[in-house]
């Protein structure tokens, strides 16, 4: 049976740390789902079809990732597609905290779905989607920090 797993996330935009936890998730799953989720709190800088375009174009080269938008709980989605683990990356004591807390309650809520936690690499630890949209924002080049296949000046022009 194939192992399949959700990588569920705002990818707004993606990061060379999210590039970096598909990409060894990959070393334990046949098959990693990136869900883009649709979060009504936050105020996106990058549509959705932006984000599937630029994710699609980093793991162009990898045939087990699939990328996907939705809107609702992770769990239901998960249950939906009949997958049975998330996978979220921990940069910090404080992501550990709040992914702890939520991975508790979806275990709760689907006792068949397990989190796994993948710790970022030390080199992307300050590494997160706000910092970059502020960086945009303020004209700067966040270049350094977003998966080298894409050029992020690109997606920008396709906003406006």
């Amino acid at each position: 049976m194939e192992k399949v797993a959700i990588f569920p996330g705002s990818f707004d935009p993606i990061t060379v740390g999210h590039e970096s936890v598909i990409r060894r998730a990959l070393s334990f799953f046949d098959k990693v789902i990136v869900a883009i989720g649709y979060n009504v709190s936050k105020n996106a800088f990058f549509s959705i079809d932006r984000r599937i375009e630029m994710i699609q174009k980093v793991f162009s080269d990898e045939p087990n990732v699939q990328i996907i938008s939705y809107e609702g709980l992770t769990v239901d989605l998960c249950k939906k597609l009949n997958v049975n683990y998330i996978i979220r990356g921990l940069r910090t004591s404080a992501d550990f905290e709040f992914e702890r807390a939520v991975a508790q309650t979806n275990k709760a809520m689907a006792p068949n779905i397990d989190t796994v936690f993948l710790l970022t690499a030390p080199e992307h630890t300050s590494i997160n989607s706000t910092i970059i949209r502020d960086i945009l924002i303020h004209n700067g080049d966040p270049s350094q920090f977003i998966p080298s296949s894409i050029n992020i000046f690109d997606y920008i022009e396709k906003e406006k």
